[in-house]
């Protein structure tokens, strides 16, 4: 195992976990409201291919960090979780920017493929909406080396933020042909 990376200091680590969770969570669904009507070079769908990018290398960052944390290559797994994490604030600004300057683009398929999409994407926005406490507290447990509360967190946290990165893909997937 690893030495602490920081000092324990739980009551401010609750505090500065909580209050990003909320502006974050607060940011995008306001963000998400707003529209700029600015006229980019370029297709502004460019934003939802990064993004999908985005949460595949996450997806594929995350099976590396399960994989190396069961091998006992612990500082490989740091590096590699870090790594999820930087990529996923980026994630956040990109995800920020298309909504901001694009409308908003509705599924056109029917059938059980509309079904299997809205259950995908309602899926996905709930568990993407609590998944970031999650995370920053197991990061935390693990910065602070309290490997059985990390462990017992990760075990919640890895599927759902796994499930996201790679719902996110899909949904990109399934309504990128309808992006106008």
């Amino acid at each position: 195992m690893l030495e602490a990376s920081i000092q324990k200091n739980d009551k401010r680590a609750n505090f500065l976990i909580i209050l990003f969770s909320i502006i974050v969570f607060v940011a995008v669904v306001f963000l998400s409201k707003i529209k700029l009507d600015v006229q980019l070079p370029f297709n502004v769908h460019l934003f939802a291919q990064l993004n999908a990018l985005i949460n595949s290398a996450v997806s594929f960052l995350l099976l590396v960090g399960l994989l190396s944390v069961k091998r006992g290559r612990y500082a490989l797994h740091k590096k590699v979780m870090m790594s999820a994490m930087v990529l996923s604030l980026l994630f956040l600004v990109s995800y920020i920017c298309h909504h901001l300057f694009s409308e908003s683009t509705s599924y056109g398929g029917d059938g059980a493929m509309k079904s299997v999409y809205y259950f995908i994407l309602i899926t996905h926005i709930i568990l993407a909406g609590i998944i970031l406490p999650f995370i920053l507290y197991t990061s935390y447990r693990a910065l602070i080396a309290e490997w059985p509360q990390h462990k017992k967190l990760a075990k919640i946290t890895w599927p759902i933020w796994f499930y996201v990165s790679v719902t996110g893909v899909i949904v990109y997937l399934m309504i990128s042909p309808y992006y106008s």
